[in-house]
């Protein structure tokens, strides 16, 4: 389907903002502080360790390494907890409002 031109000129924009954004955050160091707690509350629920069994379990049946990653990240995007989903979209949303207060 094709695009139109307001969507394309959407699209840069919030590619412009998402970087300006992710920029701010690395200079402060709030990026790394956000990704630590993403990792922490992942491996507090669990989620690290079945998504290293799930790709155990999968790659033993011999799969092509591509094919094996397209399941994975899949998987791993839709199985993340609610919770930290929200956690981390809260310190992200924090961030934001105090850099356009």
């Amino acid at each position: 389907m094709w695009k139109s031109i307001d969507d394309s000129a959407t699209d840069m924009a919030a590619d412009s903002t998402y970087g300006q954004i992710h920029r701010r955050m690395v200079d402060s160091g709030e990026w790394d502080t956000v990704f630590s707690a993403l990792v922490a509350r992942l491996n507090e629920s669990g989620w690290i360790d079945e998504l290293k069994h799930s790709a155990k379990a999968q790659a033993r049946g011999g799969v092509q390494f591509r094919d094996l990653l397209a399941v994975l990240q899949d998987q791993g995007m839709s199985s993340v907890p609610l919770a930290v989903k929200q956690e981390i979209s809260n310190m992200i949303r924090n961030f934001v409002d105090k850099q356009f207060e």
